[in-house]
């Protein structure tokens, strides 16, 4: 009791503070269509203010958010502000039909919102089919005026979003790929701030550049908004210092390439220390699974003041399938221990999960032709539990109007059959393989700790999941591969400074333990964040209750959309 006191103090103080301090941010968005032109062809996409990639936000520490969406679009619209805590504000989370129904083609809706105990690289994006890949952009958080950077400050700081580019409209390619029950197709560029690099047709002149002064350090802010591929990241002949993953503070980390799985951030220090000339950076897929997949490059260049190089130098880089350099990154990182906004881990575990995660088959229905494995359709889910949105009311409104019929509390804490999770041998076994569809919660007391294992499964593909957790972030004890040991893996435990994220990278047949603790009711999803997955079902929610007050889900606002 004592401990669920001082941390509800610590909450309270905590909001209070931010409430009281801040400043008003506010920013107005207009989502339309837009004609732009990449890889010889012009191709209409939707975007956020007439650019791609949309407008940086940037605000401090205790700020209050106030965006408007104006949707002139064609499609239906959300903007999931991604790594928010939204602190009793879980309506403008933005999941469609999880949180809010979508903003209908000429409506408008306002997010409003504090940034509370957060400082970092995080970012925004559309939470609507896959129109996220070209509808997204920064949101950077500084720390309160007053209070500085637990490394030395930078000269310049520069936003490094790597995207995924399609000729072709994105929302009739996922339409595509859903109604055949295959893959959609496979991306045809990858990205930097928009930009495709000189290896792409039509592109000499589409190629991201940065002047740099040589001896100043910069600060990278890099941001994955590609929807399906992991990223490895490098500069030519410059080692970079992780100095923070998803808006949270780590130990410094030098390296020469960066990992980023969709929706992850990592901010890096390089400093310009090379000879006067230009240097190549280059982004290329990890991809851990054995399928078709957007094996280019893309790159931009770094241009040291007054060179006259016009052959910039190139990385060497990974091959796609490099697992171990990925591995490497992914687990020598730590947290920052007692730095700024640093949170010890929780002890006392209150709900212990095993979930599972990967790629399933659902039935072909009646009268449909469908193209997957035995001519039925590509799926996806949690612990046998293949996700499906409502949609005539969003989850949340479900929840604080107590209506039933939307959803069901029964997630299961553990799969319903145990097997041999990682085994090669069951990439198509037909007594597994099936995943019933469901809109299934896991209900969680207010403030109780949650301890998940994430086990990723080895039907049709063997792959890594980032897992993006809504609303909360969680501590990272351990990753590993094969099937998770209950016996002997909690001895590999981190309890001191593991990593904070709110996007973890599953390894490929492999397992990860999280843990965090469900101090903000309201309804949060956790889901695969490759877009091809999250339709097919990869997906639960969380279902948190009131606290004492004023830790309450507060009534929804006057102008929220309707379904």
């Amino acid at each position: 009791m004592a401990r669920f006191a001082f941390v509800l103090a610590c909450a309270l103080a905590l909001l209070a503070s931010s409430l009281a301090s801040g400043a008003i941010v506010e920013h107005s968005f207009n989502v339309n269509n837009l004609t732009v032109t990449r890889l010889c062809k012009e191709q209409p996409i939707t975007v956020v203010n007439g650019s791609y990639p949309g407008p940086a936000i940037r605000a401090r520490d205790g700020d209050t958010l106030v965006v408007h969406v104006f949707n002139q679009s064609p499609y239906n619209i959300t903007i999931h502000w991604h790594g928010i805590f939204q602190l009793l504000s879980a309506w403008a989370d933005g999941p469609a039909y999880v949180t809010q129904c979508p903003i209908l083609p000429g409506n408008n809706y306002t997010y409003r919102f504090n940034i509370t105990g957060q400082e970092g690289t995080l970012w925004w994006h559309a939470h609507v089919s896959w129109l996220r890949a070209t509808v997204h952009g920064a949101l950077i958080i500084h720390p309160k005026a007053g209070r500085s950077f637990p490394f030395p400050k930078p000269y310049k700081e520069i936003p490094i979003i790597l995207g995924e580019w399609w000729n072709g409209n994105v929302v009739d390619i996922e339409n595509e790929g859903l109604a055949t029950g295959i893959a959609p197709n496979n991306s045809n560029a990858y990205s930097i701030n928009g930009l495709p690099g000189d290896l792409y047709d039509c592109s000499q002149n589409q190629t991201y550049q940065v002047k740099v002064v040589k001896g100043k350090t910069y600060l990278l802010r890099i941001i994955n908004a590609a929807l399906n591929n992991q990223l490895f990241y490098k500069i030519a002949n410059h080692n970079m210092t992780v100095v923070a993953i998803d808006a949270a503070y780590t130990t410094p980390y030098i390296t020469d390439v960066v990992v980023v799985a969709p929706g992850q951030t990592t901010d890096v220090l390089i400093t310009a220390n090379q000879q006067t000339g230009s240097y190549y950076m280059a982004a290329t897929p990890y991809m851990s699974a054995n399928i078709n997949f957007d094996n280019t490059t893309t790159r931009g260049i770094i241009v040291y003041e007054n060179s006259t190089s016009s052959s910039p130098i190139m990385p060497a880089l990974p091959n796609p399938s490099d697992t171990p350099t990925a591995h490497k990154f992914n687990t020598n990182i730590t947290g920052l221990a007692g730095g700024p906004q640093w949170v010890p881990v929780p002890t006392n575990v209150d709900e212990h999960m095993f979930v599972t995660v990967g790629v399933n088959l659902e039935l072909c229905p009646v009268n449909a032709t469908c193209q997957g494995p035995f001519n039925n359709r590509l799926s996806a889910s949690m612990s046998n539990e293949s996700f499906q949105l409502p949609t005539n009311l969003s989850m949340m409104q479900a929840q604080f109007y107590n209506v039933s019929g939307i959803y069901t509390t029964d997630f299961p804490d553990q799969p319903a059959v145990k097997f041999d999770y990682t085994d090669s041998n069951i990439s198509l076994d037909l007594s597994l393989i099936y995943a019933p569809k469901s809109t299934k919660v896991k209900t969680l007391k207010f403030n109780s700790t949650v301890e998940i294992v994430l086990q990723n499964t080895a039907f049709l593909a063997i792959e890594n999941h980032p897992i993006h957790l809504h609303g909360f972030n969680f501590h990272v004890l351990a990753q590993g591969f094969g099937n998770y040991d209950p016996i002997n893996d909690p001895k590999k435990f981190n309890l001191v400074n593991p990593q904070i994220r709110n996007t973890i990278g599953v390894p490929v047949g492999g397992w990860a333990v999280i843990r965090f603790t469900a101090n903000n009711p309201g309804m949060w999803f956790m889901h695969c964040h490759l877009d091809v997955h999250l339709p097919w079902g990869l997906g639960m929610v969380f279902e948190v209750e009131n606290g004492p007050t004023p830790w309450v889900l507060p009534a929804p606002p006057a102008d929220l959309p309707q379904c």
